[in-house]
């Protein structure tokens, strides 16, 4: 079963899971946003790295990786992406690190070069097989199903769309988590259609409700204007590389975390900057 890019959305979906499985509130997923960080030096991405908005009172980086294979140099390339990254972003106040597995048995010993980490409060190990059945949340219920036995899925399934159904339909986020709980049932039973899926969970009548569709609707409309800024950012960024050279991480940070209109009017703004001081003008002026 490929976890990697289905981990990636149940996090797009609800960040706040993290902190959930971390035993903290899942409030504080709010003060982040949820990226994929690409290393272009050394040609790598950093898929889980929560990285602070600018107005957060807590500016600590998380990196969360989830590992389903049994690899026994897991740690070694997972602090050194970490300590790259600390090196090309000096701004970095703070760092946490969150590692997922799904039994204990996965987990590769601890190489004894890392042991200041291990000993520190900034390493934390998960482990999917510990946590309390059943979860009253359901994000970490999407857990839980990853790692379900094959006799409890089903029913594990049931109950989390029963308990979805029930906080309510209408909420975007709410319809996304059930569409979760079905890929997680299609990439755990490859042998069934979805068509077959759906039947079995009761999903068939329930996705042709009016209140079901406008969920859906909803959710997809926040998916495009998602898209629409990160494409924005992406594109402001490379013209204000061409007009007034490299921006530095810090100013990145700021450019990532405006709204899609304050993006758009920088977007006009920076054909008339010819040096990074216009840019930093532009955001006290804007901020």
């Amino acid at each position: 079963m490929r976890t990697d890019s289905l981990f990636y959305r149940i996090f797009q979906t609800d960040p706040g899971i993290l902190f959930e499985l971390l035993g903290q509130s899942p409030d504080i997923a709010q003060g982040y946003d949820f990226k994929s960080v690409e290393i272009k030096q050394v040609a790598f991405r950093l898929d889980g790295v929560f990285l602070p908005t600018p107005n957060s009172p807590d500016q600590t980086v998380w990196f969360a990786e989830v590992q389903f294979q049994r690899d026994p140099l897991f740690y070694q390339r997972f602090f050194s992406e970490i300590y790259l990254y600390l090196g090309l972003h000096p701004e970095t106040v703070d760092w946490q690190a969150a590692v997922i597995f799904p039994y204990r048995q996965i987990e590769p010993v601890n190489p004894q070069v890392y042991r200041t980490n291990f000993n520190s409060d900034q390493v934390h190990r998960i482990y999917l097989e510990d946590l309390d059945k059943p979860s009253d949340s359901l994000g970490v219920g999407l857990m839980q199903l990853i790692v379900a036995d094959a006799v409890d899925t089903v029913t594990q399934a049931q109950t989390m769309l029963s308990k979805a159904q029930r906080q309510g339909q209408t909420n975007p986020k709410i319809t996304a988590i059930m569409e979760l709980i079905e890929t997680i049932m299609v990439y755990k039973f490859p042998q069934l259609s979805r068509e077959e899926i759906e039947n079995m969970l009761g999903l068939s009548e329930l996705k042709q409700t009016k209140v079901y569709q406008e969920a859906l609707q909803e959710g997809r409309q926040e998916g495009r204007q998602e898209g629409a800024l990160r494409e924005g950012q992406s594109l402001v960024l490379r013209q204000l590389s061409r007009r007034i050279g490299e921006v530095s991480p810090a100013l990145q940070a700021q450019i990532q975390g405006l709204p899609l209109p304050q993006l758009e009017a920088l977007g006009e703004a920076l054909l008339d900057f010819s040096e990074p001081a216009d840019l930093v003008s532009w955001l006290q002026e804007y901020r």
